[in-house]
């Protein structure tokens, strides 16, 4: 069979305005992906362009195009102001089909880490999206199954993408999930002969819940046969001062962090650091 999917890996960044240099979380998405995917290209959507060191490191790896802010996200009014400091991740949430559309290809989160090569016949499929665990809906007040959109594959043109993107706007209605991991879900529901829909050990063994976050960022690794790729769920920890999902926070995550640290994280990416002399 003739390969369908690309293999060109798509990232979204730079939705908001970068007061922050690129964090090494971030680099070593990209260096993962480079090492373990080896696609023929990474291609970078921005509309603000990073900055820092680490972005100076990854710069030569990675493709530029720049891609302009979602104005229905943009204009859209949020009840809940928590979930609206995050509308820069529903506007990538348009963005990463826009560019699936068009070109094909894997979309990643860049809070992934690449574990394991995608398997040959993921790339032979018209598109690939993975399960994550049940996610509660507070439109009906209770859990439901749910596909993370964190990792998506698709041919150029594929159906399910350019349903996904048909119906994405309406069903955007202030919720985290609604028109993302739901509406992938009931999509892929609806047309399964149009999407491969991966157990969630593939992209999503560690859930973004506390207990799955520990045995990502504290614990020691288990056995990841059969896990491709890692979600870290960063928003739910990224900030210091936030302590509810994980004791582990941005800053703390530094080049000799990742080198001491037994966490499964850092046995994964650890081979991936940089090369450089930073402190020289």
């Amino acid at each position: 069979m003739t390969q369908r999917i690309p293999r060109i890996v798509h990232f979204v960044f730079g939705l908001r305005p970068q007061d922050e240099p690129f964090h090494l979380v971030h680099y070593l998405a990209i260096a993962t992906c480079r090492a373990v995917v080896q696609p023929d290209q990474i291609v970078v959507h921005h509309h603000e362009l990073p900055y820092g060191v680490y972005w100076d490191l990854a710069r030569p790896l990675v493709t530029l195009r720049r891609v302009e802010r979602v104005q229905t996200v943009i204009d859209f009014a949020y009840d809940d102001p928590f979930v609206a400091q995050f509308s820069y991740a529903h506007e990538a949430d348009f963005v990463r089909l826009d560019v699936l559309a068009e070109h094909g290809g894997m979309y990643a989160d860049i809070d992934t880490a690449f574990v394991a090569p995608v398997a040959d016949d993921l790339w032979r499929a018209p598109a690939v999206i993975g399960r994550e665990p049940d996610v509660f809906d507070p439109r009906v007040n209770a859990s439901r199954s749910s596909l993370s959109n964190a990792l998506v594959m698709a041919a150029p043109g594929a159906d399910y993408v350019r349903r996904w993107r048909d119906e994405i706007a309406g069903a955007l209605d202030g919720t985290w999930s609604a028109h993302s991991c739901f509406l992938a879900d009931d999509l892929a529901r609806a047309h399964p002969d149009l999407v491969r829909v991966e157990p969630q050990r593939t992209f999503h063994a560690f859930g973004p819940t506390p207990d799955g976050l520990r045995a990502l960022l504290v614990e020691p690794p288990g056995d990841l046969t059969g896990v491709a790729s890692v979600h870290l769920a960063a928003h739910l920890w990224w900030d210091e001062e936030r302590r509810d999902f994980s004791n582990v926070h941005a800053p703390a995550i530094t080049e000799a962090w990742v080198r001491t640290s037994a966490s499964t994280y850092a046995s994964i990416v650890r081979e991936h650091l940089p090369v450089h002399e930073l402190f020289a």
